[in-house]
């Protein structure tokens, strides 16, 4: 796949939210109602933010942004990781997370392709998504992420489900 992954800019913000609305809309189609939907998720706010944090990625392909997601690297860096029930994460050492990956639907493969990027760029990721987002499963499985337990996210009352891969 020829794509190119690099930092988000303010110019990129409207396709980025363009690709959110997609995603929203995929998500319901896919029975995952409730995980972005109800709360219009990602707002433009925090994504505003994340472009100037530094944290936010575009992928292009074909010279078109097609996907989107948000990136960072540390130690304790997600404060929802630290409480994880039914379960452990397998490591205690710096990571990687990524959150709001979303796509066009105009490249098959984006979602995986973006993952390995990041996992590449840190060596130990951590990942959570919705328990109707089967898609996102899917794919954390099918890359074999280890399912290791539930965690709860701020924005809903809804549980996540808890994945990491290291390559140690």
């Amino acid at each position: 796949m020829d794509m190119e992954i690099r930092k988000a800019t303010e110019q990129d913000l409207g396709k980025m939210m363009a690709i959110y609305a997609y995603a929203r809309d995929f998500m319901v189609r896919t029975g995952n109602p409730n995980q972005w939907g109800p709360t219009n998720w990602p707002p433009e706010e925090l994504i505003r933010s994340d472009i100037a944090a530094g944290n936010s990625y575009v992928c292009v392909s074909g010279g078109e942004v097609a996907g989107t997601f948000f990136f960072i690297v540390g130690r304790d860096i997600e404060p929802t990781y630290a409480d994880i029930e039914d379960g452990a994460w397998g490591y205690d050492l710096p990571y990687g997370v990524v959150h709001r990956l979303a796509g066009d639907g105009s490249v098959p493969g984006i979602g995986a392709a973006c993952i390995e990027w990041a996992l590449r760029q840190c060596g130990y990721l951590r990942i959570d998504t919705h328990g109707d987002n089967k898609v996102m499963q899917g794919l954390l499985h099918k890359m074999d992420f280890v399912h290791c337990g539930t965690i709860y996210v701020e924005e809903d009352d809804y549980p996540r489900l808890a994945f990491e891969k290291a390559l140690l």
